[in-house]
Order: C-alpha cells, then sequence, then structure tokens
C-alpha cells in the first residue's frame, strides 16, 4: 500500500466514484447505466458528478425496469463495451435475476470463451436501519452460489476503489456489492473505520485475495464487508482480556481466498465466522465446510457462526437489531469457542 504520511481519507461512495472517474478517462468502453444515476449522482451517490463529466451519452440515466437495463447492459457488454449498471438495491435482483445469471454469467461458458460479458453490476445491500424486508438484505451468498460471476464487497474505501479498478478491468461479470453502514451517507450513519487513506493514483485491488486486517493467535475471524467492523471492535474487547484474535476481511466471495482462511486457521486451531446474509446455506457454512475438511486436524474446537437468521428482516427497530450481527454476538462465539475442548 502507498507511503500514508499524508492521508487522504475517503468514503466507500467517492472511493468508487474517482476509481470510476479515473477509469472512462482512459476507456471509452466504460459507461454508467441505470436509475437515478444521471445529474442526482445515484441514489447512494456512486456516481456523483460523472454526468458534468462524460455526458448523458456515457453516464445514462433508465426507467424503472431493471429487467431491461440490466438485459441491456449484457447485451452492450457482449458487443465489446464494459458497462457498469447500478441495481440499487440488492433486493430487487429477483426481477431481473434472468439477465444476470441466464445471459451475464453463462454466456462466456456457452460461446466456448468467445463472448465473455465485461460488466460491473454494482448494488447496496445491507439493513440496520428500519427499512424491512425488501430494501436490507445481504445477499452475496446468492450471486456466489451460481458459477459464472465474481462477487466483491469492501470493507473500507482504500479496497472499495482498488476492486473498482480490477472490476473494470475484469472480462467475468462482477457484482459489485457495497453496504449502506460503509458507504458515507449522512442520513444512514457511517462505519467510522470503512473511511480510510485512498490514494489520488489509480491502483488495482486484486479479487480473490483475502486481507489479515489483524493477527492473531487464538481465533480467527472470518468475515466480509461490515461485519469485518463488528469483528475488529470483538477483537478489541477480547484482547483486553488477554485473547488474541486474528481478523480476516474476505474482500471477494468469488474467488475465495481459501489459503489464507486455512493458513490462519492451522495457526490459531478455532474458527468464528460472522456474515449479515442469512445462515442456512451461505457463506458461514461454506467456509466452516473449508476449514472442517482441509484443516481438520488443526481444529481445537467445533468452529463457531453469526449469521442472520433465516427470517424476513423485520421493520421493527428492535427487532431488526436483535436479529443482526454484533459485537456481543462474536465475543460469545469466541469464549464458546475457547471454552470447547
Amino acid at each position: 500500500m502507498t507511503d500514508r504520511t499524508n492521508a487522504r481519507k475517503l468514503t466507500i461512495a467517492k472511493a468508487m466514484t474517482e476509481a470510476l472517474g479515473e477509469a472512462m478517462e482512459t476507456d471509452e468502453r466504460i459507461f454508467v447505466m441505470g436509475e437515478d444515476v444521471g445529474k442526482l449522482g445515484g441514489p447512494f451517490g456512486n456516481y456523483a458528478g460523472l454526468y458534468e463529466r462524460f455526458g448523458a451519452e456515457r453516464v445514462r440515466d433508465t426507467p424503472i425496469s431493471e429487467t431491461g437495463f440490466i438485459g441491456a447492459s449484457v447485451g452492450a457488454a457482449a458487443c465489446g463495451m464494459r458497462p457498469v449498471v447500478e441495481l440499487m438495491f440488492v433486493d430487487f435482483f429477483g426481477v431481473c435475476m434472468d439477465a444476470i445469471y441466464n445471459l451475464a454469467a453463462k454466456n462466456a461458458y456457452f460461446s466456448g470463451g468467445k463472448q465473455p460479458i465485461p460488466m460491473v453490476l454494482t448494488s447496496a445491500v445491507g439493513g440496520g436501519y428500519s427499512d424491512a424486508g425488501q430494501h436490507s438484505q445481504s445477499l452475496y451468498a446468492t450471486f456466489a452460489h451460481l458459477p459464472g460471476m465474481k462477487v466483491v464487497a469492501p470493507s473500507i474505501a482504500y479496497d472499495a476503489k482498488g476492486l473498482m479498478h480490477a472490476a473494470l478491468k475484469d472480462d467475468n461479470p462482477v457484482i459489485f456489492l457495497y453496504h449502506k453502514a460503509l458507504h458515507g451517507l449522512a442520513w444512514l450513519g457511517t462505519t467510522p473505520g470503512s473511511i480510510t487513506h485512498t490514494p489520488k493514483e489509480s491502483y488495482e485491488t486484486p479479487i480473490g485475495k483475502a486481507a489479515i486486517l489483524r493477527e492473531g493467535r487464538d481465533v480467527t475471524i472470518v468475515g466480509l464487508s461490515w461485519p469485518v467492523h463488528l469483528a475488529l471492535a470483538a477483537a478489541e474487547e477480547l484482547a483486553e482480556d488477554g485473547v488474541s484474535a486474528e481478523v480476516i476481511d474476505l474482500r471477494s466471495l468469488v474467488p475465495l481466498d481459501k489459503e489464507c482462511i486455512l493458513k490462519s486457521v492451522r495457526k490459531t486451531g478455532r474458527l468464528v465466522v460472522v456474515d449479515d446474509d442469512y445462515q442456512s446455506f451461505g457463506m458461514t457454512g461454506e467456509i466452516i465446510a473449508l476449514a472442517s475438511i482441509e484443516a481438520f486436524g488443526a481444529l481445537k474446537s467445533p468452529p463457531q457462526r453469526i449469521a442472520y437468521p433465516d427470517i424476513p428482516i423485520p421493520f421493527a427497530r428492535p427487532m431488526e437489531q436483535f436479529a443482526l450481527p454484533n459485537k456481543e454476538k462474536i465475543v460469545a462465539s469466541v469464549r464458546a469457542t475457547l471454552a470447547a475442548h
């Protein structure tokens, strides 16, 4: 990473915008399409200022028809363009999943690799602000389960910029999921740790490489996006009692950095996985299965997981907050795995 003597801190939203602007300056094939991405700059500020710089031809507002404009982006990618298409809320994937999975994800395979679909689909994930079951989900595993797409979810602005540059150069469809609790929106509140030093120059964060944000010896805590910050807070509290927790930020689910996870688990012998997506058939189970199969002999106790319960997300704030992962749940799970033999 770059020298941070003169730290330049950005939000994830501004980091994404900066990466897009830099890439659009150098590659005329890149254009943006979606609802309110033009003069408004996108519903979450991802595209602020791009309309003024590049005009309506390359920053295109669309009708409220996800099936139509995401299908159009697949066609544009097949014809040699490199579209960035905004889904707004990941919860809306149901109305356009045919375009995403049966078209974008499969075309390279169907064509024997002759027709890649180099598109980036951006979408907001995450709840915690009482927006109920159709605007609050974190459906990482839904996309990760389906072959043909890469899936990334940054937890800090530095990685948001680097991952966006990497996604824009990738010939595969990339699902770029940004969490509303990290994004930099004043009306939602932003986790302070997501606002990080972000260099002015262009750079790439490799897709498929996790980051160890805190080294430890007693337990491995694995997370993605917003839950990474909960894991770091839990690690701080555990350190007060002499527990050394290693915290891994996956940064992407597809490809999954299995080597990083297994190396850490073999060192610590204990594993806790935290996710704000649904528990069943999700990321927590996949990583625990990986550790149990590939590093079973190193495990000193059964792995633990914290995820969203298998219920529609409640509107009522007390109910939603009760269901979400938090620092206290992670600390309790770490203590449970330390106590087990």
